[in-house]
């Protein structure tokens, strides 16, 4: 855990002073956000329908970027060697990465849904417990798999298209149930309701989680 922390802490200190990785996500998604309000009525019942779909477009795509970031700036004066060289399990330092990504992309996710009920006049307050339980599963398991494809696609050339080609085949059935849940909360259904698919959700992030921590030490490597 110690080790876990040092790691952990090294991202937060280079995010606070580059703010990249953060600052990258919120503009792509309030960029989104911005347009699908022009694009809709505000208030109207298409925007209660649609929200689902809108939310995690913005969330899947602008995690791809933040995800890429976050081993982009470990390749500056040869920091991904030095992490590689560090006297810890190379499971450690996918743990610590993981976690600060899931960390940034929840911050990125508190801000945009205020946002977002402002913009297209949704009242999304009275679901907020909900959602929350939803979204943190969600980008727990979303961040695990991004954060191993990022370690591979990182070393490759055209890094920016791979990540996604190598991302979205296996997180396919992570977004199905993001969408579905959240649309199920947002049509008043409880946490009771929608159980089938957090249980789906739950499952896909222990599992890929553990693959992705047993194998990093072999996708990290040149």
């Amino acid at each position: 855990m110690s080790k876990l922390i040092v790691l952990l802490k090294k991202d937060f200190t280079a995010e606070l002073r580059s703010k990249d990785i953060v600052l990258t996500m919120l503009l792509f998604v309030l960029l989104v956000i911005v347009t699908f309000s022009f694009a809709f009525e505000p208030g109207s019942i298409e925007v209660g329908v649609l929200a689902p779909g809108m939310l995690w477009i913005s969330f899947v795509f602008a995690g791809v970027l933040g995800l890429l970031r976050s081993f982009v700036n470990e390749q500056q004066n040869d920091c991904l060697l030095g992490l590689m060289l560090c006297p810890v399990d190379r499971g450690v330092v996918y743990l610590g990465k993981a976690l600060g990504n899931i960390i940034f992309m929840l911050a990125v996710e508190a801000v945009t849904l205020p946002v977002f009920a402002l913009l297209l006049n949704f009242d999304i307050w009275r679901f907020l417990p909900a959602i929350a339980v939803i979204f943190s599963l969600c980008t727990v398991g979303y961040a695990a798999v991004g954060t191993l494809f990022s370690a591979m696609a990182i070393t490759m050339r055209s890094r920016e298209l791979m990540l996604p080609l190598l991302q979205f085949p296996i997180s396919v059935p992570l977004i199905i149930a993001a969408v579905k849940a959240t649309g199920g909360i947002l049509a008043g259904q409880t946490l009771a309701e929608v159980s089938g698919w957090l249980k789906l959700v739950g499952a896909f992030d222990v599992i890929f989680l553990t693959v992705s921590f047993l194998i990093f030490e072999y996708a990290i490597a040149e």
